[in-house]
């Protein structure tokens, strides 16, 4: 598999196998994606591996704390509090695009919420990898993270592997910081689930559209 080929393939999985993952492997894979570009070299990043037991017993913790509905403050803001219309055009549609593909017709509120909630089962993924990073450091560092994050995912995806990039984590930051250890100066960013992507699970079968290069690219000369 050349790179190209990689990132036509990479995409957001959101059912896996119940298959576990080469420790070894996640190792080599985070290890490897450190090779991204960073202003001024400094890495900002840190990534935490959570698999096995560890995995078994965050999901129990966050379980427990959707089912009381306990919430907390969000590490920082998902999604600009301001868009412009084609952004908020976005969203809503690959949100309906998911929803069709299983099925969850927008009336059924219920339904969505109990589907957003797999969210944080890592849509049962067997492994995830944790990314934060030091509070002092600003936005062209959290570049430098998603660089980072990009060449991780596309390394999965040579692999063999599919994997999930969950900004969503970041609305539990405590609960995540304090189960992972991070000291204080450290902040979540954001998980990616990884495992084997499960070919029957209906949610896979989204592919979302990208925007005409002529809304985004300029040519100079």
């Amino acid at each position: 598999m050349n790179i190209g080929e990689a990132v036509a393939a990479r995409r957001s999985v959101r059912g896996f196998l119940d298959e576990p993952v080469d420790p070894v492997l996640l190792k080599d894979l985070a290890i490897r994606a450190g090779r991204a570009a960073t202003g001024g070299n400094l890495q900002p990043w840190h990534i935490d591996i959570v698999h096995g037991e560890a995995m078994a017993e965050l999901k129990a913790i966050m379980a427990g704390k959707i089912e009381r509905g306990e919430k907390e403050q969000p590490g920082y803001d998902i999604y600009p509090r301001e868009m412009a219309d084609h952004h908020k055009a976005r969203t809503f549609g690959i949100g309906e695009a998911l929803y069709g593909h299983l099925g969850i017709p927008r009336e059924d509120k219920r339904a969505r919420v109990q589907w957003f909630r797999r969210n944080f089962e890592f849509f049962g993924a067997p492994a995830a990898y944790f990314c934060t990073v030091d509070r002092r450091m600003g936005s062209p560092q959290w570049a430098d993270c998603g660089m980072y994050l990009q060449n991780l995912m596309l390394l999965a995806v040579e692999a063999g592997l599919a994997t999930c990039a969950q900004e969503c984590w970041a609305m539990y930051p405590q609960t995540v910081e304090r189960f992972l250890g991070t000291p204080p100066e450290r902040m979540l960013f954001c998980g990616v689930a990884i495992g084997r992507e499960d070919p029957d699970e209906p949610a896979n079968r989204l592919r979302s559209e990208r925007a005409s290069e002529e809304e985004w690219l300029t040519v100079l000369g």
